[in-house]
């Protein structure tokens, strides 16, 4: 299904005849953009990614001018096909989309569908701590969307989304004057219309509700954030390598992501740091399994972890507040924080239990895993309201078909869905729900496509699962009760149960190969190492 980019562009006044039809069609919006026939020649050139092409984007993304520049329409290949876009490729998404490709499609049925995402790689985010343990290579658990999705009818598009502009909330057929579902609006410029739309735009990390995190924290959810915290930690190794100082490291929260952070840096400084954790709960992990919970207290016993329980970050600072010095300039200037190797900062905790007292704690790292954001759109200005449903956090309230609750053409999934189970409470925003989803999401795309019955959701936990380093992890399977398999049998369990649900067979086997190959020759490694040990005893 692989397109010429020019020819898939159409200017806006080829496609809808002026600004008398776009009015028509989005009523309210040409408050934002003009219509005129020199807007097209001024826009810049928009920057996407084909898989059929090799899903390179040329050029930074762009801001449509309100003064003179107009969107430009993205023509799909097909007239008469169904149009499904996807916002974003994380697991709901691309999952969603691979699912959609392996399903059996009459001929005049088979959709088109559109992926978009910010990012040119899909990220397997529950392995991103081996990239700190170097267990893993980066193309292993981050995969190009172009080679991931070279040998499907998947298109691929490297954009932000700007603008959502629904217009099923009529009904499932759109308004009188609009066949179509509704309308998304790129950075770039580009403007998709699509007649179902799924949203998987995940979350990003919610640094601006503690005064100094946005500034001095680091988070650790994207592939960028995971490649940050590894360079700034070998700045640090290599500043301190023989001077006998001890790198210290403070890990913001206690949650899955917090614990499995602590252990995989605790173990990669050793004795050359000294990691600290704070967690606002009296526990670490209070949703985990007891066994889970269990094993992660010894693993980071065992590697002197300090753990603060009971604690809030009331504020960060740095040790130096000159705003003069060079470091300051660099955070002024838009550094990244790992390039101001020298400087310290200061986290001042505040008792979140009585009989706690105030505590002032010094880092050279801050890693913030607490709180996070959905990345939802925002929506077009209409003449009739239609917002999306949205609870506290910014996630859309579906029905359990995975549906926008008032939006029949909108599905939504993973951290941009507020789906609740049957007892009434939120599903967490983790894989393993977004990768159920995602297989429910494809399938119900199917049958609306087709006619027939949507299945409801329904969540089956099959455990929980999670690193403690090079050699460890901890698994609490669901349907063995009391069961925990921790050591080197955990982790050897959680690499397998990953293997399997990478995206494709072919990268899946690509993968094991190197995994194995890492392997046999770790084996090799030890077994020599300890012939050497017996050799040099005797």
């Amino acid at each position: 299904m692989a397109f010429v980019a020019s020819a898939s562009l159409l200017p806006f006044n080829r496609i809808f005849g002026g600004g008398k039809k776009w009015n028509q069609l989005f009523p309210g919006y040409s408050t934002r953009l003009r219509v005129g026939p020199s807007g097209l020649s001024k826009f810049r050139t928009c920057s996407f990614a084909s898989a059929a092409t090799g899903g390179k984007a040329g050029g930074a993304l762009t801001e449509i001018s309100q003064a003179d520049e107009t969107p430009r329409i993205f023509s799909w290949p097909h007239n008469k096909r169904p149009r499904v876009c996807i916002l974003g490729g994380g697991f709901g998404g691309l999952y969603t989309a691979l699912r959609l490709e392996s399903l059996v499609w009459p001929d005049d049925k088979k959709p088109q569908v559109l992926l978009v995402d910010q990012s040119e790689r899909f990220v397997f985010k529950p392995m991103l701590y081996e990239l700190l343990s170097g267990e893993v290579d980066a193309w292993e658990i981050a995969p190009l969307f172009s080679e991931l999705l070279a040998n499907t009818g998947v298109e691929f598009f490297q954009d932000r989304v700007k603008l959502l502009h629904p217009s099923d909330h009529w009904g499932t057929n759109g308004p009188k004057q609009s066949s179509c579902g509704g309308t998304v609006l790129l950075e770039s410029g580009l403007l998709i219309e699509y007649d179902w739309l799924v949203l998987a735009l995940g979350a990003e990390a919610k640094l601006d509700i503690v005064p100094g995190a946005l500034e001095f924290a680091l988070p650790f959810s994207t592939l960028e954030d995971a490649c940050k915290v590894d360079k700034k930690l070998r700045a640090l190794e290599r500043k301190n390598f023989g001077k006998g100082s001890l790198i210290r490291v403070a890990v913001v929260g206690c949650g899955y992501s917090g614990v499995e952070l602590a252990a995989t840096v605790s173990e990669r400084l050793q004795d050359r740091g000294i990691v600290q954790a704070i967690n606002v709960e009296t526990t670490i992990c209070p949703t985990a399994p007891t066994g889970n919970r269990e094993a992660a207290l010894k693993v980071l016993s065992s590697r002197k972890v300090q753990l603060l329980l009971g604690y809030f970050v009331r504020c960060i600072q740095r040790v130096s507040d000159v705003e003069a010095s060079a470091d300051a300039t660099g955070i002024r200037e838009g550094k990244d924080i790992a390039e101001c190797n020298s400087e310290k900062y200061v986290l001042e905790l505040q008792p979140a239990e009585r009989g706690l007292e105030s505590q002032i704690l010094e880092a050279d790292l801050v890693l913030w895993t607490v709180g996070s954001k959905a990345l939802l759109p925002e929506l077009e200005p209409c003449d009739k309201p239609h917002e999306l449903p949205l609870n506290a956090r910014g996630q859309a309230e579906t029905d359990e078909t995975l549906q926008v609750k008032g939006h029949p053409r909108i599905f939504a999934l993973g951290d941009s869905s507020a789906l609740r189970d049957p007892t009434g409470r939120l599903l967490p925003a983790t894989a393993q729900v977004a990768f159920q989803q995602a297989d429910f999401a494809g399938w119900n795309l199917w049958a609306a496509i087709n006619q027939r019955p949507l299945l409801p959701f329904r969540f089956q936990n099959l455990g929980e699962m999670m690193t403690l380093g090079r050699n460890d992890a901890a698994i609490s399977p669901s349907f063995i009760e009391g069961l925990t398999l921790e050591g080197a049998i955990g982790h050897a369990a959680r690499k397998i149960a990953y293997l399997i649900r990478l995206p494709t067979d072919e990268h899946r086997f690509k993968v094991g190969l190197s995994w194995f190959a890492k392997s046999a020759i770790d084996s090799v490694a030890s077994v020599q190492s300890t012939i050497t040990k017996v050799l040099s005893g005797s």
